[in-house]
């Protein structure tokens, strides 16, 4: 049990006692109403029940504060309870209850600060990324890679079923300029005096493919009609993107459980119809898809939208909307429990009629949309615009390439989603207090360090600290206010997913595993470890070997590393 609960439980206890013997009237007692402090000079939880219950009670509170004080039982949590201002009930802990998350986080390990999320909220699809598959992925991909696998690592941990998805806009007219340009490109290469189209894309990677497409088949395309090379080459370049694009985020750490190609929207079944069919049949059911000026419309403005969306067009060309409603009505019908859908700070114009069709559908609120923010990509302080290999724009790959994996994770979730992260290459590849990812790998690295010199062997961690700090160890040396400002800091672990999760915020543990490592470097400065008597020696390597533990379980929720040597 956590601290929280068995503080709760204490404090219901005392309620329902002042209760029975009359001190308190109250007809049935109130929640224990804990919160964290905002000075740590006045507790380590606060109770705000008194407050909350002086009009029921017709009482001060301070004078309720005091009737729940008088009246808590013997228990080994609770050190101290103080009343303060206008009625709260500050406690402080015993030092056993904070030696217990030691042995809590040894015992439990990975499982450490694990959830349950309720029937009817659980099962969640989460979408991200979702980059078009002609071109390489930007550097906001990579943020918003980061922002959604670690985001589905922490609503795992919290109890959440999340299903992550990767959405393929591989449909429309997007892929046929796509096509076009490698077709021109190829032709180019080949010495044909072909102008490149004003609707292309001219990046350096599609001559790229082009020449790749010389190389391994030479002039075999050369004499096909344009619309013939331009398909042949639409689904080779395709292929090879959405490879890059896999191989990338599998190197990245960030893997999905369906890649939803929007092609198979357009698929028709045994009865000859579509998803998209489908999707659009049911809304028209509904009663809100009209005609209008040639046009097939999603009446939107039923729902607080600014107007109504077109979905066919008078050419009877789909909107990128429709093909959009139809993989959320694909999603409706898998069954998930909510939807999460993060997308770039420019489509938030997107949103309201997003939020329209999942009302119309008779799912209000099921739609849930992150915006993730831009990265302003700096080099010792100074904006940079362009890739020197490339003098294009710096992509995600070459990002990566520079600074590796674990940084540039770090770094893109180092802060809130809605704010825009300013990710410095010099400093993401400093090896020292400066950069945050290393500041806190290496607490991780120093106490594996501790540990190897401990057992005088090398082997990992985990086998020596299972060797020289058995799981029964004697924790009741742990009483410097540096061993508890650390144990106070394990503490919050749990309280702390559980609102990532809820809020979608693993920007959070970032910050959490900064001070974490900040106040094992403050313990390892002021709490000497090796060489003192052996109750304190082994009861400190205990606390030492669980903030190795958390530290690597955060780190792991970030989808960072946690090397034993730095």
């Amino acid at each position: 049990m956590q601290i929280r609960e068995q503080l709760e439980a204490v404090v219901n206890q005392a309620i329902a006692a002042a209760i029975a013997d009359g001190a308190l009237a109250l007809d049935e007692a109130p929640a224990a109403a804990l919160e964290r402090p905002r000075d740590p000079e006045n507790g380590d939880w606060a109770s705000t029940v008194a407050m909350r219950s002086a009009k029921l009670a017709h009482a001060n509170p301070r004078d309720i504060a005091q009737a729940i004080v008088d009246h808590i039982p013997e228990n080994d949590v609770v050190k101290s309870a103080e009343i303060a201002g206008p009625g709260f009930i500050n406690f402080r802990l015993t030092d056993a209850a904070l030696q217990g998350v030691v042995a809590a986080i040894r015992e439990q390990r990975a499982d450490y600060g694990r959830g349950t999320v309720a029937e009817g909220e659980r099962k969640v699809n989460l979408e991200y990324i979702s980059a078009n598959p002609t071109g390489p992925m930007h550097i906001g991909h990579g943020r918003w890679a980061a922002l959604g696998d670690s985001m589905a690592r922490v609503m795992r941990h919290a109890g959440y079923d999340v299903y992550e998805e990767f959405y393929v806009n591989d449909h429309g007219t997007q892929m046929d300029v796509f096509g076009n340009s490698i077709s021109v490109r190829y032709m180019q290469l080949l010495g044909h005096d072909v102008e490149m189209p004003e609707q292309c894309y001219g990046g350096a990677y599609v001559a790229d493919i082009a020449q790749g497409i010389i190389d391994r088949e030479g002039r075999a395309y050369e004499d096909m009609s344009e619309h013939d090379r331009m398909v042949a080459f639409r689904e080779i370049g395709y292929r090879e993107m959405l490879d890059d694009q896999r191989n990338l985020l599998e190197r990245f750490g960030t893997t999905f459980d369906r890649w939803f190609s929007e092609r198979d929207l357009y698929v028709e079944d045994s009865e000859g119809k579509s998803a998209v069919d489908r999707a659009l049949e049911v809304m028209r059911e509904r009663g809100y898809i009209f005609e209008a000026e040639d046009a097939t419309w999603f009446r939107s403005t039923e729902f607080g939208d600014d107007k109504d969306r077109v979905l066919i067009k008078a050419n009877g060309e789909l909107t990128y909307f429709t093909s959009d409603m139809a993989y959320h009505y694909d999603k409706v019908c898998r069954g998930f429990d909510r939807l999460i859908d993060i997308w770039g700070a420019d489509h938030h114009g997107y949103i309201k009629r997003c939020e329209a069709m999942m009302e119309a559908w008779g799912h209000p609120g099921m739609l849930e949309v992150v915006l993730g923010q831009l990265v302003n990509l700096l080099r010792d302080g100074e904006p940079v615009r362009m890739s020197k290999r490339t003098g294009e724009m710096v992509t995600f790959e070459e990002l990566v390439d520079e600074v590796g994996v674990d940084a540039t994770r770090y770094l893109m979730l180092s802060r809130s989603s809605d704010q825009p992260v300013d990710f410095d290459i010099e400093v993401a590849k400093k090896q020292d207090a400066s950069n945050p990812v290393y500041y806190v790998q290496y607490a991780h690295a120093r106490i594996c360090s501790v540990l190897r010199k401990a057992a005088d062997a090398d082997a990992s961690a985990d086998e020596l600290a299972a060797q020289i700090v058995p799981e029964g160890v004697d924790l009741t040396a742990l009483t410097h206010e540096s061993e508890l400002a650390l144990m106070r800091k394990m503490d919050d672990f749990t309280e702390m997913i559980a609102l990532a999760a809820r809020d979608r915020a693993p920007y959070r543990l970032t910050h959490y595993a900064q001070e974490l490592a900040s106040l094992f470097h403050q313990f390892y400065t002021n709490c000497h470890i090796i060489g003192e008597e052996p109750a304190v020696q082994n009861a400190r390597l205990a606390l030492a070997d669980a903030t190795r533990i958390l530290l690597a379980l955060t780190l792991g929720l970030l989808g960072v590393s946690a090397p034993e040597r730095m």
